[in-house]
């Protein structure tokens, strides 16, 4: 018998698919990690604006901590017009759920955060979603066990049957993608740094430090932005 054929997501990272032979396994719960300025917002919105624009794939992106409107400006600003792909993707803020907790009753945030997914899932029936970000989720969740919480939430997250890409903040310099576990809870890890090359100049840098499988490499790559496309280069200029 051949070997069984695992559908992938494309990130249309240029150069980076190839880096994990086509791209991220389709199911697989996958953190986006990095420290501020790195982009992780605008590349997790990117694949799934391109995967609605080449491959009609529906997503939807729920953000916890930046508002709506300062999202949309971030993405205009890079090219990419949300209104464009509204059809297909759906962004998502729930800021005003969030400012509002204390109406909520007896339902803790986890289990709101919950329904609402499903909810959404059995509207639009998405094939990927991000969550930005891991962290607030954490803090609005107020997990007692975090290890036990987090891995029911994960398998909660695969039960879903999406592809999963979770924006987790780091600190500058820092190789630890997660405070609780998660890293080893996911399914891949895609980290994104900054490195100082010389005295003036810094550069982006993106690795995908796990993904569970597909084969893939392991070492950093430079991270351009030019003309609305994201590209993942050889590093340059060390």
């Amino acid at each position: 018998m051949g070997a069984r054929l695992v559908l992938k997501i494309k990130t249309y990272i240029e150069g980076f698919d190839d880096k994990m032979n086509g791209g991220v396994p389709k199911g697989n719960v996958v953190i986006i990690a990095g420290e501020p300025g790195t982009l992780k917002s605008s590349i997790a919105f990117y694949l799934l604006y391109n995967n609605a624009k080449c491959e009609g794939r529906v997503g939807a992106y729920i953000t916890l901590e930046q508002g709506r409107e300062s999202l949309v400006q971030q993405l205009d600003s890079l090219g990419m017009d949300p209104t464009s792909v509204e059809s297909k993707v759906s962004l998502v803020d729930l800021a005003l759920i969030r400012k509002n907790m204390d109406k909520l009753g007896q339902q803790t945030w986890m289990q709101i955060f919950k329904t609402y997914t499903n909810n959404l899932k059995e509207s639009l029936d998405y094939e990927l979603l991000v969550i930005d970000s891991l962290q607030v989720l954490e803090m609005l969740g107020n997990l007692e066990t975090p290890r036990q919480d987090l891995f029911h939430f994960f398998e909660w997250l695969r039960d879903l049957k999406v592809t999963t890409f979770i924006i987790s903040e780091t600190k500058a310099g820092s190789d630890v993608y997660a405070e609780k576990g998660e890293d080893f809870l996911s399914d891949g890890i895609i980290h994104l740094k900054m490195d100082k090359v010389d005295d003036v100049n810094v550069q982006r840098r993106i690795r995908c430090v796990k993904m569970r499988g597909t084969g893939h490499s392991t070492n950093y790559y430079t991270l351009l932005f030019q003309n609305g496309v994201f590209q993942a280069t050889r590093v340059i200029g060390e």
